[in-house]
């Protein structure tokens, strides 16, 4: 019989987790969380990605990637001519080699969890 396998728990991380800076002078987003150590062949990382006023983000998808609006709003479109108004509590599916555009009139918050090593955004 094995040992039980234990949670882990990342108590107020959506008040408390401040994401890094990584594109333009308004787009942060940093992994909480990757399950890389315990299953290297199949890892999923999860984060939060926050969008402030000022450039837009575009970004091509190289995983599958969820998405949960948590605060703010957002402005997101495709290639394929979708545009949303995404607000808290809606949730989105962008599959490998999607192209992304983020926009926002102030700035959004988003949870998200993908397919993907820890750090490969």
């Amino acid at each position: 019989m094995s040992a039980p396998v234990a949670l882990t728990y990342f108590p107020k991380a959506q008040s408390t987790f401040k994401p890094p800076l990584i594109a333009n002078e308004n787009a942060f987003l940093g992994d909480v969380a990757s399950s890389e150590k315990i299953d290297p062949e199949k890892p999923i990382s999860c984060g939060f990605y926050r969008l402030e006023k000022g450039t837009p983000l575009v970004y091509t998808y190289t995983y599958h990637e969820m998405k949960i609006i948590v605060e703010g709003s957002f402005d997101i479109s495709d290639e394929a001519g979708n545009k949303v108004h995404a607000v808290p509590g809606d949730v989105f599916y962008f599959p490998k080699d999607a192209k992304i555009t983020f926009t926002t009139e102030d700035y959004g918050l988003a949870f998200y969890t993908g397919q993907r090593k820890e750090g490969a955004a």
